[in-house]
Order: C-alpha cells, then sequence, then structure tokens
C-alpha cells in the first residue's frame, strides 16, 4: 500500500483518547469510523465532536467549511464490523489490558481488508505481544499519541521486530499528515521513550510524597517552577487519568510478579474511591469547586 492510498481511518474505542485521535483524522481530511461496545461512550463522542468544532470556528481556528466537512468525515457506530470493514488503517485505543487487545486485534484481523495496518495507541503494551493474535505481524505496530490528542504534537512509533519498513514508514508519514511529530523507536522498550522519562519522575514523587518530604502542590511548583515543566506528575496524572495509571501498574505486576510494580497506596486509595483525576471531579487536587 501507498501512503497517497491511505484514505479511511478505523479507530476502536471512542473514550477520551479514541475520539479525539479519532476527531483528528477527520479534520485532517480522512474518512473515519470511531466504535466502541458503550452506546453511551459513542453519545459523549458525538456530543463532543458536535460542540468542538463550532467552538473552533468561533476561535477562528478552522473555518465553517472546513468545520462542516470534518463532521461529515466522521461516524460513530456501534458495530466492529462496520467500522473495520473498509479500513485502510486501524488505531485500537482500548483499555490498557493485554488479552482484551488481543481479543480486539484477533477480530479486526478477520475483518478488515488485508492491506490495512492494525496500531495500538497502547502506552505501555508493546505490539509483539499482540502481533501473533493476527495473521498480519508484520502490519501490527505502536502509534502512541499523548493526551490530548487534539492538542499533543508527539506520536511514538515503535518498529518492534515483527514490523515491516514498510508499516513503520507508513505509520510515520500519517502521523505527519495528521499534523503530529512522530518519533521512531527502532526497537521495543517498555515504556517506550516519554513515559520512562515520566516514570522515573512520578516515582520519586510519590516517594518524596510517601516519606512525608513534600506535599503534591508542592512537588508539582518545583518541576514547573524549577525544571520548566507546563505541569506537575501529580498534576498530569490528574489530567491522564488515575484509573490508566493503576490499571498499567496492575497489568505490570501481573506480568513480573514483582511487588516493586504494584501501583502505590495513595494511587490504590484515589482509585478504590473513583477519584480518577479531572474526569472524576477529583484525584490529588480536587476540581469540584472549579469551573
Amino acid at each position: 500500500m501507498k501512503f497517497e492510498e491511505i484514505r479511511r481511518i478505523c479507530v476502536v474505542g471512542a473514550g477520551n483518547m479514541g475520539h479525539q485521535i479519532a476527531l483528528q483524522a477527520a479534520i485532517c481530511g480522512y474518512i473515519v469510523t470511531c466504535t466502541d461496545v458503550n452506546a453511551e461512550t459513542l453519545k459523549k463522542a458525538d456530543d463532543f465532536v458536535n460542540s468542538y468544532l463550532p467552538g473552533r470556528v468561533e476561535k477562528g481556528r478552522l473555518t465553517a467549511e472546513q468545520a462542516k466537512q470534518a463532521r461529515n468525515n466522521i461516524r460513530f457506530v456501534g458495530s466492529l464490523d462496520e467500522a473495520a470493514a473498509q479500513a485502510d488503517v486501524v488505531i485500537e485505543a482500548a483499555t490498557e489490558v493485554l488479552a482484551l487487545k488481543r481479543k480486539i486485534f484477533a477480530e479486526l484481523d478477520k475483518i478488515a481488508p488485508a492491506h490495512c495496518i492494525l496500531a495500538t495507541n497502547s502506552s505501555a503494551i508493546v505490539s509483539s505481544k499482540i502481533a501473533d493474535a493476527t495473521q498480519r505481524p508484520d502490519k501490527v505496530v505502536n502509534m502512541h499519541f499523548f493526551n490530548p490528542a487534539l492538542v499533543m504534537k508527539l506520536v511514538e512509533v515503535v518498529k518492534g521486530p515483527h514490523v515491516s519498513d514498510e508499516t513503520a514508514d507508513l505509520i510515520m508519514q500519517l502521523s505527519k499528515a495528521l499534523q503530529k511529530v512522530p518519533v521512531l523507536l527502532k526497537k521495543e522498550v517498555d515504556g517506550f521513550l516519554l513515559n520512562r522519562i515520566f516514570a522515573a519522575i512520578s516515582r520519586e514523587a510519590m516517594w518524596l510524597l510517601e516519606m512525608g518530604v513534600a506535599e503534591v502542590e508542592d512537588i508539582d511548583n518545583a518541576c514547573v517552577y524549577g525544571a520548566g515543566h507546563p505541569m506537575g506528575p501529580f498534576r498530569l496524572n490528574d489530567l491522564t487519568g488515575l484509573d490508566l495509571s493503576y490499571i498499567m501498574r496492575m497489568e505490570k505486576f501481573r506480568e513480573t510478579g514483582n511487588p516493586a510494580d504494584l501501583p502505590n497506596p495513595r494511587l490504590v486509595e484515589h482509585y478504590m474511591k473513583g477519584e480518577y483525576g479531572e474526569k472524576t471531579g477529583k484525584g490529588w487536587y480536587d476540581y469540584s469547586k472549579k469551573s
């Protein structure tokens, strides 16, 4: 497949990452079908598109015609078969659970055309753990966007040992066409590039909190006003979701059996209370009194 032949994109998962990836692709001119097993999630995603595009027009970021075309380019459907049957590229953005991703990719392999590339947006699971669930391992690749996907420019493309040069090159080109800045990892490594760096910072931040050295806000302020980070590790965690962090740590523990990989007790406490960050109104910070 030539890059110019990529016209239709399927996004699996209409949650925060999935529907933003889908909308970004639609804004960039691709025909996009986004699917999810949860009807309520699909409706929320559709409502988001209906509110986001007029807002971009009001701010002068899109013309009325561009917004109309983007709206026409994107559909939200409940059927995986309908979403992926004509796709040139599928981007999976489901929950960070390996067994679930393998199930989805096995289904996609039966539905999607033979030329279709199957990409995962996973922030932790390397595609070599998913590829053998399909009959096209050379076309299974990591394409990791960052949250919020409509804003963040970075995309990590990971060339595992099974990924063909053609697949890696096409996904690099597609990332640029989606107005992103892709970086290519020549080999698989847990956490990829940026999350490995973030993980080291987060571990140290958690240790400082647990040891009573400093509180959440002071640790974040040190990173922002001393290191020049746009936000501190706890504020960033509230943005990306404490539930995601918890699930990823538990998945890592199931893989290694190492107690050191278990989520931090303070994180577990927030998770069990349903305090996932901004989306629930409370996480490391309390957002309930803010507009």
